[in-house]
């Protein structure tokens, strides 16, 4: 028994970057340094690693482990961590599952696989119930359903039906579009046996929290935790004239982050870490590529705009 048994995701949870070295092997000390920094966010609620922001697409599983070793290292007795599990096939999936729960892992993010694209989701549904079957028959951990907006996207009755017949999923992290997120919302979070629906529209999220998602999930919250737990408060606290000036402030941020092209919100992410001073360099594996100057300007403004001040500024006027 751990003091994180029967955890179920709610809450701000800050998807974590991954820092790199110039010959792209992981920065440890840079990684530390930017867990630490999260997990010291007053009002969060978990870490997660091993997740897009971490750009796990381009990590091995032997990368993934020591991620997960790292902030467990770091962070683990102090906040629980989420653990992703990214793999086109559900033997790889399960095999990743069994890491985490082996490296201390609280709950894991479920993506969709990318092998049940072309018709496989919306044709095949009893594709995701052998996914999800197979990593729930090899860890006990508490399961979070990765909802897409694309074609990888679950159906509703679906999602109700993988609840229903997998006892340890708990959550769904969705993208959904808006009339979509607000059923899903309305449905799974009173059901008979509830889960929480953790928002990543971080480009609308004030709108998202509004039509009631019991937490968030998100990369943007490895720059604006603070903000994303403000915001999450107001709303639960029904205060929208404080929801509506912290949204404000996070506007700046999501116009930059989420611009086109979306593929690059997390190398975006990255400068904006560096300009506050909470990462060294901005380093990205391939295929992702550094950003422009001219872009790294547009999020030095929004920084500025938004009133989120570097670590140098926060420390002065602390003196």
């Amino acid at each position: 028994m751990t003091k994180y048994d029967n955890y179920k995701p709610h809450g701000v949870i800050p998807a974590a970057l991954m820092a790199f070295k110039e010959d792209l092997s992981i920065d440890e000390m840079e990684t530390r340094r930017h867990l630490l920094y999260l997990s010291k966010t007053e009002g969060i609620t978990a870490v997660t690693v091993n997740g897009h922001s971490s750009e796990v697409h381009a990590c091995s599983a032997d990368e993934q482990k020591r991620l997960l070793d790292i902030s467990g290292d770091e962070i683990g007795d102090k906040i629980p961590l989420i653990n992703g599990i990214y793999a086109d096939g559900s033997m790889q999936a399960a095999s990743l599952a069994k890491m985490a729960y082996n490296g201390g892992a609280t709950a894991l993010l479920c993506f969709p696989p990318h092998s049940m694209r072309m018709g496989g989701i919306s044709h095949r549904p009893e594709m995701a119930f052998a996914h999800f079957k197979t990593i729930a028959d090899a860890t006990d951990l508490p399961l979070i359903i990765f909802q897409y907006a694309d074609e990888l996207a679950y159906s509703l009755d679906t999602l109700v039906d993988l609840v229903e017949e997998i006892p340890s999923v708990c959550a769904v992290k969705d993208w959904s579009p808006a009339q979509r997120h607000e059923q899903n919302i309305k449905v799974l979070q009173n059901l008979s046996r509830p889960v929480n629906v953790l928002s990543t529209n971080s480009a609308w999220l004030m709108s998202s929290l509004v039509m009631g998602a019991n937490g968030l999930l998100s990369g943007a919250g490895s720059v604006i935790a603070d903000l994303q737990v403000s915001l999450f408060e107001a709303v639960k606290d029904n205060d929208m004239i404080n929801a509506k000036s912290v949204a404000d402030r996070i506007w700046y941020t999501s116009q930059v982050f989420y611009s086109d092209p979306f593929g690059d919100m997390h190398n975006r992410m990255k400068e904006a870490l560096v300009l506050l001073g909470r990462m060294n360099r901005a380093i990205v594996r391939p295929p992702l590529v550094k950003i422009t100057e001219l872009e790294i300007a547009r999020i030095a403004e929004a920084l500025d705009s938004a009133g989120i001040v570097s670590l140098e500024t926060d420390q002065k006027a602390a003196e």
